[in-house]
């Protein structure tokens, strides 16, 4: 299966793993002249026609579509509407339709389009049509193309001798044949069945049920391959997909510890042969079964192990580790070659560090295969030095991520925008192609549609909202973008109190937004808790509108740094969005915090766990990085002693994700005696600011139930007199 965005770790290429990279610099993409014209075709003539209805066994919509303009014909039942459809099996340019009627004619009708067979775009509207035959001009593309009946001409249904679909595809057949890497030093190329093939790929994200849906897409903007990580039983109706678009796939295969940094699953490649037998017989399983299939382009053995494996060992035993990894790929590389001869195997990583172990070890793949991000064009540079005799696809690529860009004033790593993203882009495929007869093309990173933390930093069109990054991979692929419809964009976005935003208040963001065809935007304010608490969805903010571009947005309740989110939506499925972070801090409490520094007692305490000992005194020290954290188990307590009998009018309680969802607060004079003064049992783990009248020398939290399996544990335990 393919990771989440953001979960595959560090791209990066220098000989020490995790060297900073460098900053993301922004390039323009040379255009070349738009290709010629290709002439109009006939397209429907005995392709899969489909219909609402047909009068009988002898009116089938495929009587429609085979060529006689006289002897068979499509007949619907008697009622309105009824529809008619064909299946071009490929997008494709559009530019006349023509309507030979029987007597049962249409009055009013549509002629639409689709590329999915479910979201239809209306080409052309007749009222008032009067049979006989007509020839329509249509402006559009789609694979699948349908005449709507609204209005019938009489009591008769619709009745069509020959329904004919004219345009153009791209002119560039499925390719088919053999794959090879053919070519000399530094004259390489890849072919398919003799013919020259630049990989013009995107990573491969909706579920496999959903290829029908996103591949025609996914074809139209110019891509030639998809890649995924992992090849099993249920790969098949993908690459049958793949396939009837006319697309290659390059099929991964899953190594622990996949995925570079932050990947877990550490296998001892030096001594573990049952893993390595495991695995080499379910890979060789798949092989088998999609060798000979028209959509394989190639065999991924692995993704980014090498650096991976520095979370599994270090020093010698490192070394040892990558050697006898990349010596197991190749003996993967053997056996698929001894099975399947004509398609080439590779094996990606994130560090160009990694080709010295492939070439000593893994003399037997084919080429090999980097993802790479910010600083995609030093892959260039790092081969040329290193003196590599194999040639190399990109297989992830893109905009700088996470893990390579400076961190913002509150200490994330800040997002580059709507505008970088895309220029990221097209940095990426002038850096591939401008390594000629090395670089063999790219399959660049993500066609998903996740909406979350990681879907918006890389994902195309999230939620299926197409993004500048979506036009710039198609302008770099097809040449062409000029007369689509593209995203508003967002610029000089801002949000005050960037580093101080009250919990349960308000904060404010700011943006100049402009569509580039005028149409109306309408907005939505997104959070993610990412970096507050790890997760990673995106939820809706309460917020409204201040007018001019700007924003009053509900705080979240839980401290920590949180991502806000502005998109702008045009209406024809186009988004800009655009981020950046805020920092949620308690809210202020007027007066004196008589709890600070003062001696702080508690049931338990965790002496070591993650960041502890969490010893009592730290919920009453005054910071936010700190805490007080008990044993997992109820009831428990922490109390202060103020030192004299003090006013007490007001409590906070800043709570780590461990909270309390039943407590009292309870007072003392002596320490012994105490009498509450507040109940709950509905706490939320948020901050709570508690009003109480009372004065004495000792406070107290009786704490009775648990909300989460932890224990309890307060950042703050805040007292104002």
């Amino acid at each position: 299966m393919s990771p989440s965005p953001l979960s595959h770790g560090p791209a990066v290429r220098r000989a020490v793993p995790l060297l900073a990279l460098g900053a993301l610099v922004a390039s323009s993409l040379a255009l070349a002249a738009p290709p010629a014209q290709a002439a109009e075709t006939l397209l429907s003539q005995g392709r899969p026609a489909t219909a609402s209805s047909q009068e009988g066994d002898g009116y089938a919509p495929s009587a429609a579509v085979d060529g006689n303009l006289t002897g068979t014909r499509w007949a619907s039942r008697w009622s309105d509407p009824q529809w008619f459809q064909v299946d071009l099996g490929q997008r494709s340019d559009l530019s006349r339709v023509v309507l030979t009627w029987e007597g049962a004619y249409g009055r009013s009708y549509q002629i639409q389009a689709s590329d999915d067979g479910t979201d239809w775009r209306t080409l052309k509207t007749v009222i008032g049509g009067d049979g006989g035959t007509d020839e329509l001009a249509v402006t559009g593309s789609g694979r699948y193309v349908r005449m709507l009946g609204t209005e019938r001409s009489g009591g008769y249904g619709y009745s069509l001798w020959e329904f004919q679909v004219y345009g153009s595809t791209d002119g560039t057949p499925p390719a088919t044949g053999a794959v090879e890497v053919t070519g000399s030093q530094g004259n390489w190329q890849l072919t398919v069945g003799g013919q020259p093939y630049t990989v013009k790929g995107l990573t491969w994200g909706p579920a496999i049920a959903d290829a029908p849906t996103y591949l025609p897409d996914v074809k139209s903007m110019g891509v030639n391959t998809i890649r995924t990580w992992g090849t099993d039983g249920g790969t098949k109706p993908l690459l049958d997909s793949a396939a009837a678009n006319g697309l290659k796939v390059v099929n991964g295969f899953w190594l622990q510890p996949g995925g570079g940094p932050g990947s877990g699953g550490c296998v001892n490649y030096v001594t573990d042969t049952t893993y390595k037998n495991t695995m080499l017989t379910e890979f060789t399983k798949w092989v088998e079964a999609y060798r000979n299939h028209p959509a394989t382009l190639m065999w991924n053995v692995g993704n980014e192990s090498v650096l991976g494996l520095q979370n599994c060992y270090s020093g010698a035993e490192l070394e040892a580790q990558r050697n006898a990894y990349t010596g197991f790929v190749n003996d993967v590389a053997k056996k698929i070659h001894s099975i399947d001869p004509d398609h080439p195997v590779t094996s990606t990583d994130a560090w160009t560090g990694a080709w010295p172990y492939y070439q000593r070890n893994a003399p037997d793949l084919d080429l090999y295969s980097m993802n790479s991000y910010g600083d995609i064009c030093g892959v260039r540079e790092d081969w040329e030095q290193g003196g590599y005799t194999k040639p190399y696809l990109i297989t992830e690529g893109g905009p700088a991520g996470e893990w390579e860009v400076p961190d913002d004033a509150n200490g994330v790593p800040d997002e580059p925008t709507d505008v970088q993203k895309a220029e990221g882009y097209t940095k990426a495929w002038n850096c591939v192609t401008g390594h000629r007869g090395v670089a063999l093309g790219a399959t660049l990173f993500h066609y998903g549609t996740e909406h979350d933390f990681g879907g918006i930093w890389f994902n195309l069109l999230p939620d299926g909202l197409k993004r500048l990054s979506y036009y710039a991979v198609k302008r770099a692929y097809t040449a062409a973008a000029g007369n689509d419809n593209t995203p508003p964009v967002v610029s000089a976005l801002a949000v005050s109190p960037a580093s101080s935003a009250p919990a349960g208040g308000e904060f404010t963001v700011r943006a100049d937004v402009r569509d580039p065809d005028g149409d109306p935007i309408t907005y939505k304010i997104f959070l993610s808790g990412n970096y507050a608490n790890g997760d990673k969805r995106l939820v809706e903010a309460s917020w409204r509108s201040t007018g001019n571009g700007t924003f009053a947005v509900r705080t979240p309740e839980k401290l920590g740094v949180w991502k806000v989110y502005l998109q702008a939506e045009d209406g024809r499925g186009n988004a800009g969005i655009e981020t950046k972070s805020v920092k949620v801090v308690a809210p202020p409490v007027t007066g004196t915090n008589v709890a600070l520094n003062k001696p702080t007692t508690a049931s338990s305490f965790q002496p070591s766990y993650g960041d502890c000992p969490c010893e009592p005194a730290k919920a009453t020290d005054g910071r936010a990085d700190t805490r007080w954290a008990s044993d997992w188990s109820d009831p428990q307590w922490i109390q202060v002693d103020l030192g004299s009998a003090t006013p007490v009018r007001k409590l906070q309680l800043v709570w780590d994700p461990a909270y309390a969802k039943s407590y009292e607060v309870q007072v003392s004079d002596n320490g012994s005696a105490w009498r509450t003064v507040h109940s709950t049992t509905t706490g939320n783990g948020d901050i709570d600011t508690i009003d109480v009248a009372a004065t004495a020398r000792h406070v107290r939290l009786h704490l009775t139930a648990r909300g989460t399996g932890w224990g309890y544990s307060l950042h703050e335990f805040g007292i104002y007199g």
